[in-house]
């Protein structure tokens, strides 16, 4: 037994009485017997569109799908999702169906969802309503297409990602013939667009099974990241390594927090390597120049993903500076931190913990205490609110304006002290940063 919140027994109970069937239905179900809280409640039920509105005529609502069956009312201030029960006509575009039919058939409607485990319902009481044995999915952890799976997938190939998306996020195997079919039909995803590819894409990394589904799938990824393939089998003879490029790409993704940007990061930072490889005499490889070769590998995916242009110039970053090895002093350390900040510095360690933790142990405990070196430098110079901007310096453009420098000098000249005084070459005081830059101005 369930409880459902009161608004939504609300709406429910609104149709009952005008003699119409409605049920919660989908996630909302499946994450309470998981026993989490649902983002949103969505019901089904055998109203039609035209009946839906007319029970909620007094109410605050939305047509915001009502060509196909969906309408949006507002319950105790919350949205609720009514969809009268469908059946669906041909999908020829793989993605949405030429058209809808509506049903009055609980059973119809359930048979055309996409996975078992999202095609159940509760019954106003909280009991569970389970046509296509979701529940035993559920207790045994498995992603299962309702009906073919072939069929399925054919319908609507974002449902191939969904159900990668599912396994990772849940943590839950993916049933064989599933499987099987996610395989056979991956290049399905040619039809879905970037935009949607993308944001399957996030939430699967992000979830717990992220790099088991990037190794066992691979091929599906790189059915809209063919770059990835590149990286397939492609070994690293070096003693730094002892996974191919791959490999130790997915394994390094399930070695950092669950954070997009961060997912992303690792997803593609040893994008480049396949194009940098080269073979010494004695037969070690080396990857000279990869990082810049795989920030722009990854800026051309990112663009063809439909990012964001902040993702994107991150990721792109923390690509370009994950193979940094930044000296243990505070010179080093303050620099980067002004080049770029304290929280793009505790990724570049996050980043660079992730990718040790997937190499082999050759020096692993060694290289692992080296950045925690580094921690210990970055956490002294906030301490210490060492001057890591030109904003923190104890002079500013008019001061250098009334030494008789103008335009562009400025800038350079400001920058010139910050890095004077980040590389102890002079103190953060007023007097002797002007005697610095004096020092500086050539003579006329």
């Amino acid at each position: 037994m369930s409880v459902i919140p009161a608004y939504v027994l609300a709406v429910i109970q609104k149709l009952n009485i005008a003699g119409y069937e409605a049920y919660p239905v989908g996630g909302c179900v499946r994450d309470s017997l998981l026993l989490k809280t649902p983002h949103d409640w969505d019901v089904c039920t055998n109203a039609l569109p035209d009946e839906m509105k007319e029970v909620f005529a007094d109410d605050k609502t939305f047509d915001t799908g009502i060509k196909h069956g969906t309408l949006t009312v507002l319950s105790e201030g919350e949205p609720i999702e009514i969809t009268t029960y469908r059946a669906d006509g041909d999908y020829t575009d793989h993605r949405r169906p030429d058209s809808v039919k509506f049903v009055r058939s609980l059973k119809e409607d359930l048979s055309r969802r996409d996975f078992t485990v999202n095609a159940l319902c509760f019954d106003k009481s909280g009991g569970v309503i389970d046509m296509f044995d979701g529940q035993y999915d559920l207790e045994n952890r498995l992603i299962r297409c309702v009906g073919d799976p072939d069929k399925r997938f054919e319908e609507d190939a974002l449902r191939i990602l969904r159900a990668l998306r599912f396994s990772s996020v849940l943590d839950f195997d993916i049933e064989e013939n599933t499987s099987k079919s996610i395989k056979k039909k991956a290049p399905l995803l040619k039809y879905v667009s970037a935009e949607r590819i993308f944001s399957e894409l996030k939430k699967l990394l992000t979830g717990r099974r992220a790099g088991a589904i990037l190794l066992d799938y691979r091929e599906v990824f790189a059915q809209f990241i063919p770059e990835l393939s590149e990286c397939f089998d492609v070994i690293q003879n070096n003693p730094h390594h002892m996974y191919d490029v791959y490999t130790h790409i997915c394994k390094s993704v399930d070695n950092i927090p669950p954070d997009e940007t961060l997912r992303l990061t690792m997803l593609f930072h040893d994008i480049g390597k396949p194009r940098c490889k080269t073979t010494d005499e004695k037969g070690i490889d080396h990857f000279k120049m990869h990082p810049i070769v795989g920030a722009k590998m990854a800026e051309d995916i990112l663009t063809r993903l439909k990012a964001d242009n902040h993702t994107r110039g991150l990721v792109c970053e923390y690509i370009k500076e994950h193979d940094n090895r930044l000296a243990e002093n505070k010179r080093s350390v303050g620099r980067f931190i002004s080049k770029h900040s304290f929280d793009f510095f505790d990724n570049y360690i996050l980043i660079r913990r992730a990718d040790t933790l997937a190499q082999s142990r050759y020096f692993r405990e060694e290289k692992l205490a080296d950045l925690d070196v580094l921690v210990s430098i970055r956490n002294e110079l906030e301490k210490e609110q060492a001057c890591l901007k030109k904003s923190d310096l104890a002079i500013n453009g008019r001061d250098l304006l009334a030494l008789g420098f103008e335009g562009k000098e400025i800038g350079v000249m400001l920058e010139r002290a910050l890095d004077g005084v980040i590389s102890g070459l002079v103190e953060n005081e007023r007097g002797e940063l002007l005697k610095y830059v004096t020092a500086e101005k050539e003579p006329e």
